[in-house]
């Protein structure tokens, strides 16, 4: 970092930091993703401008002769780092086995860091990462939604015969390459009905949609009370 940046310099890296930051905001904003264009546009400038801050006082630095202190100035960027770990964790939700947020937690990341190198003065470094940044949430979405991953719904049932019930969902699913692991059992005082609650685990890419075959196939054969979705790889 130059001792003595000129307004010059500081004006570029600020609009640097706006462009990289409004650029990758736009891909979340898009996608309807919780931290948006103006969230990753202030993250970033508040480390650029914490960065700059720093370049400033680079000249202030170190400990006078007669004085017990020591200015530490990469506390500021420090500081801004950790501030954006509550913001990232704020954007992660948790219900239940549904965790959403991780990929807008470690975006606002990777969007102060970026600002943190334009502040700097870093400015091949900023654009570098903000291409490869771009290539990740972006250029790799394709590939991302053809991975097949494994996929968890609970699915509660109701009928008058327990154990044959179950062997039967079994042999149902089989073909489809789904599993169904029964995990509750439940019955009504004075009644012959039994809700049956099952684990159904199957693989499917995302970019499939959801399992409207098996959604069928139960419908046909059961009487079907509920089936929710127990995982989720959207973020």
């Amino acid at each position: 970092m130059p001792l003595h940046p000129t307004w010059e310099e500081i004006a570029l890296r600020l609009v640097l930091t706006l462009i990289a930051a409004a650029v990758i905001g736009f891909n979340r904003e898009m996608r309807g993703h919780a931290a948006g264009m103006r969230t990753t546009i202030l993250v970033a400038l508040a480390a650029a401008v914490a960065m700059i801050q720093a370049n400033l006082l680079l000249t202030l630095g170190g400990k006078a002769a007669d004085s017990f202190g020591v200015m530490d100035l990469m506390r500021l960027p420090l500081g801004i780092l950790t501030g954006v770990g509550f913001i990232g964790a704020g954007a992660i939700l948790r219900r239940h086995d549904l965790v959403t947020g991780v990929t807008t937690a470690a975006t606002l990341w990777i969007v102060t860091v970026i600002g943190l190198c334009f502040g700097g003065g870093q400015l091949g470094l900023g654009v570098g990462v903000t291409v490869l940044t771009m290539l990740t949430l972006w250029a790799l979405v394709t590939f991302d939604l053809r991975i097949r991953r494994d996929h968890r719904g609970l699915l509660v049932i109701s009928t008058d015969s327990g154990p044959s019930s179950v062997s039967r969902l079994q042999d149902l699913l089989a073909p489809l390459g789904c599993k169904a692991l029964l995990r509750k059992q439940s019955a009504a005082a004075g009644s012959r009905e039994v809700h049956l609650a099952f684990e159904i685990c199957w693989r499917r890419a995302e970019r499939a949609g959801p399992p409207l075959q098996l959604l069928e196939l139960l419908n046909e054969h059961f009487v079907v009370l509920s089936f929710e979705l127990t995982s989720d790889t959207h973020s």
